[in-house]
């Protein structure tokens, strides 16, 4: 792909571990797992705006009737950013898990939350991934992963994407968009056997249905074709944990990516939200929690 690409930090807030973003509203919502924090970056000024949450919180999603949905070690619950007022809404792993907490999730395109479990302490098979419906009621629809993390559907609403970390693979299922049930599972790829360095992390879907991945301690994202399960396109970032990925801007045209920082690694930017500019193709508008 022949295009001259900028990559630009962007935002003067520094990240212990970056995730989760979605663009709304001209900001692009995003979470410090190890912060604890909620932030709103606005993506042409650079304003930030951040609520202590007072945990780790995996992933934020705006809701329609206003406020915010996020899920973290407490479950699931709305948060109020006028008032800071939290309510739990589920937490279905909360007493029986006490390793996991919530980690990735979006919303489908009718408007329910989907969002999954991680085993902190890497237990295989010990997490989930939930969905939570317009009315309130929670479903477990993806039982046995160890990492849950990227999500998202294409635009005719008939397929959802999928990724457990630790297995390298990027799953797909049949979606029924009216009731939000999931088909059988198929593999679309396997990023170890195309060579790709690190593990998929968060993930997003551009105007043409390919898939964008953040390669956790890899340093890049990439573009999958699903429907041939092929690399077809990689921008390597200036820092090598590269978390999530999310289109936003006036266009979708711009991808904002999240990251971390390294355990042992000395990296300026890391931490950071970068701005890739000038891949040519556009993302699809978020969807809110209609509930």
């Amino acid at each position: 792909m022949s295009r001259n690409l900028s990559i630009t930090p962007i935002g003067s807030l520094i990240s212990k571990w970056g995730e989760g973003p979605i663009f709304w509203e001209e900001h692009l919502l995003y979470v410090d797992i190890e912060g604890h924090a909620l932030i709103r970056l606005h993506v042409e000024t650079g304003e930030e705006k951040v609520w202590e949450m007072g945990e780790r919180i995996g992933t934020v999603v705006p809701r329609q009737s206003g406020g915010f949905l996020c899920a973290g070690d407490s479950g699931i619950y709305s948060f109020d950013p006028n008032t800071g007022e939290k309510m739990n809404l589920a937490d279905p792993e909360g007493d029986k898990r006490p390793d996991n907490r919530f980690n990735d999730g979006k919303c489908d395109p009718s408007g329910r939350f989907w969002a999954g479990t991680i085993s902190t302490v890497k237990k295989s098979g010990d997490a989930n991934l939930y969905m939570l419906d317009v009315q309130g009621n929670l479903f477990q629809r993806v039982n046995g992963v160890t990492n849950s993390n990227g999500i998202c559907w294409n635009q005719t609403a008939d397929t959802m994407y999928y990724i457990d970390t630790p297995t390298k693979e990027v799953w797909c299922y049949p979606f029924d968009n009216s009731t939000g049930r999931i088909g059988e599972k198929q593999v679309i790829i396997n990023t170890e056997e195309v060579d790709l360095a690190g593990s998929p992390d968060g993930m997003t879907i551009d105007a043409e249905g390919m898939l964008w991945i953040a390669m956790c301690h890899g340093g890049m994202v990439v573009r999958i074709d699903p429907q041939v399960g092929e690399l077809i396109d990689k921008v390597e970032l200036p820092c090598v944990e590269t978390t999530a990925c999310a289109f936003g801007g006036s266009n979708l045209n711009r991808l904002f990516v999240t990251t971390g920082i390294h355990k042992s690694l000395k990296e300026s930017n890391a931490g950071k939200v970068f701005a890739i500019d000038g891949l040519g193709v556009c993302g699809v508008s978020a969807s809110p929690f209609a509930g």
